[in-house]
């Protein structure tokens, strides 16, 4: 579903990524796991088309996103860490606009939005303007805008901070859905007993490399994921 090959990106002579290479297939949710500045946005961005790429290549479905950016992005969802959205919307506006974007009918986006709406409790404030939004409520809404058009690749980063609970429970059942459905996530944390709990394989980045990655059994053996990663982090 998504094969990172050897990408490399550089800032200002800095390689926030370095040679990285990464295979999600259908089926798998897949946990991306560094600190602050390891090059997990970065990564995740250039896999949603937004950032271009110095070396390598992203594959979605087979296909280049550098030779078929548009055909890619048809099949795939990206929610940033902190969504900007049109704030002079409501949210049932932002819903079929995105909708529109996709070609998603009427009926489709309707019964979707519904859906998704409940699962989050956002219900009683798709009528009200999104600047009216809290950041938990905006959270959710960018949620829901990505699961709208039914993605077969889904990008998130950090997308449970900011949701209570229930809306945490709530998307990782949708994410298990998906996946079970033959598609395939791939998204940062920093929650490390979610990602324990959530994801069949994990990929640990620090300083734009790659340094393990696997199973997570393979990753973490017999001891948790939050003592790999301290100790990995040394």
């Amino acid at each position: 579903m998504l094969r990172i090959e050897h990408i490399t990106k550089t800032y200002d002579q800095t390689k926030a990524v370095d040679d990285l290479s990464i295979h999600i297939r259908p089926g798998e949710i897949y946990g991306f796991i560094g600190h602050n500045g390891a090059g997990k946005t970065t990564t995740l961005k250039s896999v949603a088309g937004i950032l271009p790429f110095d070396s390598g290549d992203i594959f979605i479905n087979n296909m280049s996103i550098k030779e078929k950016p548009m055909e890619c992005k048809e099949i795939m969802a990206y929610i940033p860490d902190n969504p900007d959205l049109y704030e002079y919307m409501t949210g049932i506006q932002y819903l079929s606009f995105i909708a529109d974007i996709f070609g998603i009918s009427l009926e489709d986006r309707n019964k979707r939005a519904e859906r998704f709406a409940s699962e989050f409790g956002l219900q009683g404030a798709l009528t009200q303007l999104i600047s009216s939004y809290s950041h938990g409520m905006k959270q959710k809404l960018a949620v829901i805008g990505a699961l709208i058009h039914d993605p077969r690749l889904i990008l998130m980063d950090e997308p449970f901070v900011g949701l209570d609970p229930k809306a945490a429970f709530s998307l990782k059942q949708i994410m298990r859905e998906i996946c079970d459905r033959g598609g395939a996530i791939f998204f940062s944390t920093h929650v490390l007993e979610v990602a324990e709990k959530l994801c069949d394989k994990v990929a640990i980045i620090k300083n734009g490399r790659l340094i393990r990655s696997g199973t997570m059994e393979e990753v973490k053996g017999d001891e948790s994921l939050e003592e790999v990663f301290l100790e990995l982090e040394e």
